[in-house]
């Protein structure tokens, strides 16, 4: 089965669980992981089930991060703020370094996650 992971800064936690909620018929139909706090909010506020990792200041990203160099990840959507990412937050850059040298995609913003969702969801037809 092919799995999503889900990540998400302070700020965006609630956008992930709105966009969770209104992609939750496709996103059903994969293996879903998540750092800490975005996959307890998605597990206690959606019927989906998602394998909670450690929070990103513990090296949660760095968890998913290592699942996606082991080919084990198929899409990352990373909701980021831009604006005001603070210090004990994810690291962005890592996670699309090793996204990029894996050839796995990532959306940044829930434009291009939906769309990339869809995409997959086209393709597994």
């Amino acid at each position: 089965m092919k799995t999503i992971a889900l990540i998400a800064h302070d700020r965006k936690k609630q956008e992930m669980l709105k966009f969770a909620q209104d992609h939750s018929e496709i996103l059903m139909q994969y293996s879903l992981v998540a750092t800490a706090t975005t996959g307890r909010i998605l597990n206690e506020n959606t019927q989906l089930k998602v394998q909670p990792y450690l929070s990103g200041p513990m090296g949660g990203d760095l968890q998913i991060g290592a699942r996606i160099a082991a080919q084990e990840i198929d899409l990352v959507i990373f909701l980021r703020d831009p604006l005001m990412a603070q210090p004990h937050e994810p690291d962005i850059t890592a996670l699309l370094r090793v996204c990029d040298v894996h050839n796995i995609p990532v959306a940044t913003n829930e434009g291009c996650a939906h769309l990339l969702l869809k995409a997959l969801a086209q393709m597994n037809g």
